[in-house]
């Protein structure tokens, strides 16, 4: 994946249709992989080193951003799914290298604003099941 523009990740969540929606106005945002490990380490362990046991820990995925609400229907649906500890289909476009689709809970909603400019908001999402891939396709 080459040099690209961060505008151009796309955050989306889905309505009641099934729709994907775009969140509007996110001025930043992050994804973070993770898995934690399993340690099997034993008093026979080459050199004391750690050993870990491959496939086994449990793998997350974070999404996070920062930006202006400029459309309401995204921010009736974020909204809503906060208040009522919805776990939503989410999408995180990633132009030219692929999507990535799957359950995630809003884990902070936070707005904010400063008495001379616009309200401002913050959110972080937790992986709620499988996360799946789908490369982009290149020509």
């Amino acid at each position: 994946m080459g040099a690209q523009r961060g505008k151009d990740i796309l955050l989306k969540i889905a309505n009641a249709a099934g729709s994907y929606i775009t969140v509007a106005g996110m001025r930043s945002k992050r994804i973070a992989f993770n898995a934690e490990a399993v340690d099997v380490t034993d008093a026979d362990a080459i050199g004391r080193w750690r050993e870990l046991l491959g496939g086994s820990g449990v793998q997350r995925a974070s999404i996070g951003g920062s930006g202006l609400f400029k459309d309401a229907q995204s921010d009736a649906l974020i909204r809503q799914a906060f208040f009522d500890g919805t776990i939503a289909n989410w999408q995180v476009v990633l132009p030219d290298f692929g999507i990535l689709r799957g359950l995630f809970q809003i884990m902070a909603l936070e707005y904010g604003g400063a008495h001379d400019g616009e309200v401002t908001f913050e959110i972080a999402l937790e992986s709620a099941g499988p996360v799946e891939f789908t490369e982009a396709a290149h020509a």
